[in-house]
């Protein structure tokens, strides 16, 4: 039998798993494979995901009417005559790798959070587990958290200089940083989970033009690092992101994390994409999660992996993990893991 890492290594890699990878830490008698460390995102200013604040760029995080992160309401590079003092944080800081032990080792609860929401917990810890690093908020995300959204669409026209300026900034650290991991943790690590929500609900915030310019390079040459250090490189990216899946395909990402298979089109995506990359995926968090049927989940189950999987892999169930922001409960996302459970893999071939 499988264990954990090599089921998701397989899936990846497209070397035919002999079941369904599952990352979800919800379900006992379901499959969980994957431990996930969230703790290299604390920032040492004081925010973290359950708390408002300062992080360690210097945004400014509050909450808003939903239970979730909050986002960023001030950015320290808002004006640009901030730019040439400004420094980002040391990614070598030991306080960023000091609770990864606990982590990889240990309980299957967080310590120390200050609650008990879904999207802390990170399953039942083994040696066989599959273990990934999160590094929030990549390049895209990072810049405009840091300079103000509506000011980066503007200035990747107005100011394009200054823009590159911050994304190398920005990819130096995220270079850094997981250098450094890897240099404490080598290969106990085996994925790296970086976030750049790339879309709104109907398009791409900008052109392919632009990210081929300001992006794509970086972006290579970030995962061509991930890729030395024997780690695969997974960016969860929200929103229509259908126009950019091939740019992230040849920028080197190895896993996609989708959330939202209905705005895409499931048919669609699998069409274009499935056997290219690995999908890390949920039933639908915007629709059929929270506002279908029982039925409903168990059938979209079944059509994303008819339709996004291949018998050979590329396919991972996920758990989005915080169902109260998306107006679900835990009882829901048992239905949907068991329905995957129970789905006959390897599959057929996509027709």
């Amino acid at each position: 039998m499988m264990t954990g890492r090599e089921l998701v290594t397989r899936a990846i890699e497209f070397e035919t798993p002999e079941r369904l990878p599952f990352w979800q830490h919800v379900v006992k008698d379901v499959p969980d494979d994957v431990c996930d460390c969230w703790e290299m995102d604390r920032a040492e200013a004081g925010w973290f995901f359950d708390q408002t604040g300062l992080d360690d760029w210097g945004c400014v995080w509050e909450r808003t009417d939903v239970e979730n992160i909050g986002q960023v309401k001030h950015g320290p590079l808002e004006d640009w005559s901030a730019l040439d003092g400004y420094r980002p944080p040391n990614p070598m800081n030991p306080y960023y790798f000091e609770r990864l032990e606990n982590e990889m080792t240990g309980p299957s609860k967080r310590e120390g959070l200050g609650g008990t929401r879904d999207a802390f917990t990170h399953g039942e810890v083994t040696e066989d587990s599959y273990v990934v690093v999160t590094c929030h908020f990549n390049l895209f995300e990072r810049l405009h958290m840091l300079h103000g959204f509506q000011q980066t669409m503007l200035d990747f026209y107005v100011e394009p200089k200054k823009i590159e300026r911050v994304l190398d900034m920005v990819l130096d650290f995220k270079i850094g940083i997981l250098s450094e991991l890897h240099r404490r943790f080598g290969d106990r690590v085996h994925g790296i989970f970086m976030t750049d929500d790339w879309g709104s609900q109907k398009q791409t915030f900008i052109s392919g033009e632009l990210f081929e310019h300001f992006f794509a390079p970086r972006y290579k040459q970030l995962n061509t690092v991930l890729h030395s250090f024997g780690y695969h490189s997974i960016l969860h990216s929200c929103g229509k992101v259908n126009d950019f899946v091939q740019r992230f395909i040849d920028c080197g990402f190895d896993v996609l994390n989708l959330q939202q298979p209905r705005n895409y089109g499931i048919e669609e995506l699998g069409k274009q994409f499935a056997g290219k990359i690995c999908f890390l995926t949920t039933v639908d968090i915007q629709k059929t999660l929270p506002t279908g049927t029982d039925d409903d989940v168990r059938e979209e189950a079944k059509l994303l992996v008819d339709k996004w999987s291949t018998p050979e892999g590329g396919f991972i169930v996920f758990n989005y993990g915080d169902g109260s922001a998306i107006g679900t409960k835990t009882e829901r996302a048992n239905v949907m893991f068991k329905a995957f459970a129970e789905i006959d893999y390897p599959c057929k071939p996509n027709e």
